[in-house]
């Protein structure tokens, strides 16, 4: 019995030991491509940007207008438009079926879509872009914004985590304040006139409002962290295409879950914030977790709608 038992131990320890050399060999391996994968990377952002800037003479102020108005613009206006064609048409009829409150904007309402869109625009146009005058004077106080030399990965994945979590705390302490009875009235309730919201509804709000909750929680972060105006650009680029998501109305495949913050729209008094973090600490999302909502309130990495998948509870007849 007791040389079964030193079998045994050593046939363990084989495998152990095998597996261990495997695991190792295979992290080491993956390490050394990774790395390789993001030297080449590195170096072609490196030589684009240098071209990038070169191009425009070191002009620091077209630079900065290019990467906070530009590009993130056209990333909000290429990405909505693709929603708002199927919003309009229900096609492709891929997008339509992963509708979120079925029966709503099917299709939408061309008149207030293009309300939404003039609203979008001036805010975009009259709002934003005069916030990033002084945003420029506060950048160029920094001295590294316009850097010739591009942030290490790892320092742009410290600066995109602080900017998420800066945004959470200043758009969840905002929204709640426009919340309050006289500022939702006179305010926010502009915004809320879509209870079943599209990607453009993202920034559709009044201007005040545009400022508080839309504007400057994106803005405060690399302000704080005097960043790189090609980080700036990056995470200025996500800002509007994730709150875009959020207001979409689909529930697609593969990108973030707009569960939380479509529960807002129908709902008014829960999911206040972005990450759900701040609403869990202060229970104003105790009724979203009740619900199917919130079953669904994951990454769908399948093709089947989970508006089948987890559909909602028949109600019972009266």
């Amino acid at each position: 019995q007791e040389e079964k038992l030193w079998h045994a131990m050593r046939i363990t320890a084989r495998v152990l030991a095998t597996g261990l050399l495997l695991v190792t060999a295979l992290v080491n391996s993956l390490s050394w491509y990774m790395q390789s994968i993001w030297d080449t990377l590195g170096h072609f952002c490196q030589t684009t940007w240098l071209e990038f800037y070169y191009f425009f003479e070191g002009d620091e102020w077209t630079i900065f207008l290019l990467g906070t108005a530009l590009v993130p613009g056209l990333a909000f206006w290429c990405f909505n438009g693709i929603l708002m064609v199927a919003d309009v048409t229900g096609k492709p009829a891929f997008i339509t079926r992963y509708r979120i409150q079925l029966g709503k904007n099917d299709p939408v309402d061309t008149k207030r879509l293009r309300q939404a869109i003039y609203v979008a625009l001036f805010n975009q146009i009259f709002v934003s872009l005069p916030m990033f005058v002084p945003m420029f004077y506060i950048m160029k106080w920094w001295g590294n914004t316009f850097s010739k030399e591009l942030p290490t990965f790892h320092w742009f994945l410290v600066d995109l985590s602080i900017f998420a979590i800066i945004e959470e705390i200043l758009f969840y302490y905002t929204h709640r304040l426009v919340h309050l009875p006289l500022l939702y009235k006179h305010i926010h309730k502009k915004h809320h006139e879509w209870t079943a919201p599209i990607g453009v509804v993202s920034i559709y709000a009044h201007p005040v409002e545009h400022i508080l909750s839309n504007t400057l929680p994106v803005m405060t972060g690399p302000m704080v962290m005097g960043s790189h105006i090609v980080s700036i650009s990056v995470w200025f680029s996500l800002a509007l295409i994730t709150t875009s998501i959020s207001h979409c109305g689909y529930h697609l495949p593969f990108l973030p879950s707009p569960e939380f913050h479509d529960f807002h729209h129908l709902k008014f008094n829960q999911c206040y914030g972005v990450l759900g973090v701040l609403d869990y600490l202060h229970g104003t999302d105790t009724v979203f977790r009740q619900t199917k909502a919130f079953q669904r309130h994951k990454v769908l990495l399948s093709l089947t709608p989970l508006s089948q998948s987890i559909p909602e509870t028949p109600k019972k007849a009266e």
